[in-house]
């Protein structure tokens, strides 16, 4: 992926915006989209965790970012490890570039290898908070797929895998190529440890 494309994505990112009606404020949304995942882990019993282990790092618009979906050439399934010692096959459907505090960067998109569903990627990543601040094996994005194939990489909307509360999920680790060598300060977090 070229720092070309890169600077596409962010031009059609722009005309995006531009021709969308203005939504709520962002920080409203985030705060609204955390509220609502929050009332389903709350009170649904198909929730894997209790709402009250959820915390979040402090929303922050520099984490939403434009990225260019660069389109993986057919291949072999990618077997990922996972946190039982299984391994799950995913299907590369290419390469996420963009630009994050001014440094680009990529992650691959996946979709599991037997998934005739096209409509979601799967975004799982690694970053310098991992062990720390976040859970130790990554946390992962969802994203809907576009005609356009540039995407709204939000990572105020990262989450960790519910294998962190739940033992008993299956929950694969990101690949090498989708660890950031940067601490990614948004989404999900491990509740602040006492001093």
């Amino acid at each position: 992926m070229t720092l070309r494309r890169i600077g596409l994505a962010t031009l059609l990112w722009g005309l995006m915006a531009a021709c969308t009606p203005a939504p709520a404020a962002y920080p409203d949304q985030i705060a609204a989209w955390h509220a609502e995942k929050d009332q389903f882990m709350r009170e649904s019993p198909d929730s894997p965790i209790p709402a009250d282990r959820l915390t979040y790092f402090s929303i922050d618009p520099a984490y939403r970012v434009p990225a260019a979906l660069q389109p993986a050439p057919p291949g072999p399934a990618v077997e990922m490890p996972t946190s039982t010692g299984q391994r799950r096959k995913m299907r590369r459907v290419g390469t996420l570039a963009f630009t994050l505090k001014g440094q680009p960067r990529s992650l691959g998109a996946f979709v599991e290898a037997d998934e005739k569903d096209m409509r979601r990627l799967f975004v799982p990543f690694g970053d310098l908070t991992n062990g720390l601040e976040t859970y130790q094996g990554g946390r992962y994005l969802d994203l809907d797929r576009t005609a356009t194939g540039v995407y709204d990489l939000d990572f105020n909307r990262a989450y960790h895998p519910f294998c962190l509360f739940n033992p008993s999920y299956d929950c694969p680790y990101p690949p090498a190529e989708s660890r950031l060598k940067t601490p990614v300060r948004a989404g999900e977090r491990l509740p602040a440890r006492p001093h």
